[in-house]
């Protein structure tokens, strides 16, 4: 099962907050963009909970 760690950068900047994503075993999937705060972190978590299971995927690779 996979899971997110929220992470404030050490780096000083107005959007220090961001999101990973893991996989089961530990490996990265994700990684957000840059947040202000960390209620914005967890919003983005929320929104990728709700939309991820129904968007389709492009690979434009």
């Amino acid at each position: 099962m996979g899971y997110y760690e929220i992470h404030k950068s050490d780096k000083e900047t107005p959007q220090p907050w961001y999101f990973v994503l893991r996989a089961g075993n530990h490996e990265i999937i994700a990684v957000s963009e840059m947040y202000a705060s960390k209620q914005g972190a967890l919003n983005g978590i929320a929104s990728v909970r709700q939309n991820a299971p129904t968007e389709t995927v492009y690979d434009r690779s």
